[in-house]
């Protein structure tokens, strides 16, 4: 993106704080991990079929196909898995947040670690993305080692 003269900037996770901070910043595409693009000139939330006919038009304005145009999108390696919990909320403990700084000390400029609830169910998400894939899936695993230490409950299927 820097070479593009194009900047990156995160916000909490959803639709709403995006959009929120579009509106705050005069921004006119947005998007989400989870592949949501809001493009606030046509649309205030994310619409995959706004998105593809959006694709489909720089295509057929640059007479390149998708293959071609995405030559300049390069993927960082992540790593997404959830874990069921009861009771307290396992990120409180003092195990698990030492696990989650250790993970982002790590990790350091070269990656991010995002940890968080689930809004819909009885799990924690935790996330990390790096240049080191093998360190972003040993960052994964001891959060959720430590939450599940910390829980008692064993780790769901991986997303």
């Amino acid at each position: 993106l820097a070479a593009k003269g194009l900047k990156l900037i995160r916000t909490k996770v959803g639709d709403r704080y995006v959009v929120e901070h579009m509106r705050a910043h005069g921004f006119n595409l947005g998007g989400e991990q989870s592949g949501h693009l809001v493009m606030s000139d046509y649309s205030t939330t994310g619409d995959g079929l706004l998105a593809a006919l959006q694709i489909l038009d720089i295509m057929v304005a640059e007479k390149q196909d998708a293959a071609s145009l995405l030559t300049v999108f390069e993927p960082v390696p992540q790593v997404l898995k959830n874990i069921r919990f009861a009771g307290a909320n396992p990120l409180e403990t003092e195990a698990v947040k030492s696990a989650i700084h250790n993970g982002e000390a790590a990790l350091d400029k070269t990656g991010r670690v995002l940890v968080r609830k689930s809004g819909t169910e009885p799990k924690i998400r935790v996330m990390a993305e790096g240049d080191d894939p093998e360190l972003v899936e040993r960052v994964v695993d001891d959060i959720i080692a430590a939450i599940a230490t910390e829980s008692g409950k064993q780790q769901t299927a991986a997303e």
